[in-house]
């Protein structure tokens, strides 16, 4: 008995490390809003991604040289398929930054998750229970409230619509996360996917620039610093390695619970550094964004049913370098 009483104490301590660890990885997250919003001011938006991706995938690549041995030629194009989409995604959200607010912006990027079990129905053929049609209904309601302006949708923000574009690219990613994962090592994919991302990084800057698209712009300074080192290292390659970590001490639903809070830091982070304020109108559509996400996170059928974790928002799990 006594035994028994220590295990379960040890367990439910574990627990409540993994439940604080999964609220610092939704906090980090959260915060990126601001952070990338506030680094735009000193760098061009293709730049940023170039440089932020690049960093990261170098520093997986270090902690983990081991997974991306004997590379087999399909293994790398999903690594590339994945590192697209993630790609578009993030161009399409870091672009939308420049016109809309970090809150919007964390909300209309949350509805990714409200995207994948619709685009399952839709394109693989997945039945749908009617949760997840509550779910978008809560997320369609709550983001017409929360971008369109009382004065019509001719005045919708170009920002808001380039983010929800950026939703459906993480959706899609989320979806073929779960279908190569079941086929290929996540390690090997994390790296080969950032890694992926910060070449077409690379290609979007040039181009950009030879389009006319966007102008190159660097101009160096603390906030630029902070936004590269805290997407890039505290973000991705620690964020994502302690998720892992956690969610061996608890179920995929309660993470999912946990995950919400995501946006909810965006809105905190935003109001604290740059003075952000919500709307009454915005704040009425913002909950039911978050009502539809919960829901499809809950209810909505999994991305990836044989995958070993769930998948959230567009991010890979990986294991811990530690773990190697």
């Amino acid at each position: 008995m006594h035994s028994t009483s220590g295990e379960n104490t040890t367990s439910a301590k574990q627990r409540m490390r993994a439940d604080a660890a999964l609220v610092v990885c939704s906090l980090l997250w959260g915060t990126t809003f601001v952070v990338v919003k506030n680094s735009l001011a000193h760098i061009s938006v293709f730049l940023f991604l170039a440089v932020r991706f690049t960093l990261a995938a170098a520093l997986m690549a270090a902690f983990r040289p081991r997974a991306l041995r004997g590379l087999q030629k399909d293994e790398l194009f999903a690594g590339v398929a994945l590192g697209f989409f993630m790609f578009c995604g993030y161009a399409f959200q870091t672009a939308g930054l420049l016109n809309t607010t970090p809150a919007k912006s964390g909300f209309v990027t949350g509805s990714s998750v409200v995207l994948v079990p619709l685009l399952l129905g839709i394109f693989w053929g997945k039945r749908l229970t009617a949760w997840v049609y509550v779910g978008a209904v809560a997320a369609a309601v709550g983001l017409y409230f929360l971008t369109v302006p009382v004065e019509g949708i001719a005045h919708l923000n170009r920002g808001d619509l380039l983010t929800f574009a950026a939703a459906t690219f993480y959706a899609m990613h989320i979806i073929l996360v779960g279908e190569y994962t079941r086929e290929h090592g996540a390690a090997a994919l994390s790296i080969l996917q950032v890694a992926a991302c910060a070449l077409l990084a690379w290609f979007g800057t040039a181009g950009a620039q030879v389009l006319g698209v966007e102008r190159m712009r660097l101009e160096f300074g603390w906030e630029l610093v902070l936004g590269i080192a805290v997407c890039a290292i505290f973000a991705t390659a620690v964020a994502f390695s302690v998720q892992l970590w956690a969610q061996q001490y608890t179920t995929s639903s309660h993470a999912a619970i946990i995950f919400t809070l995501e946006p909810v830091f965006a809105v905190i982070t935003s109001y604290l550094v740059i003075g952000e304020r919500l709307g009454a109108r915005s704040i009425f559509g913002a909950a039911f964004v978050l009502a539809g996400i919960l829901i499809a996170e809950m209810f909505g059928p999994p991305a990836a049913p044989e995958s070993p974790e769930p998948v959230f928002v567009g991010r890979i799990y990986f294991e811990p370098w530690w773990w190697q």
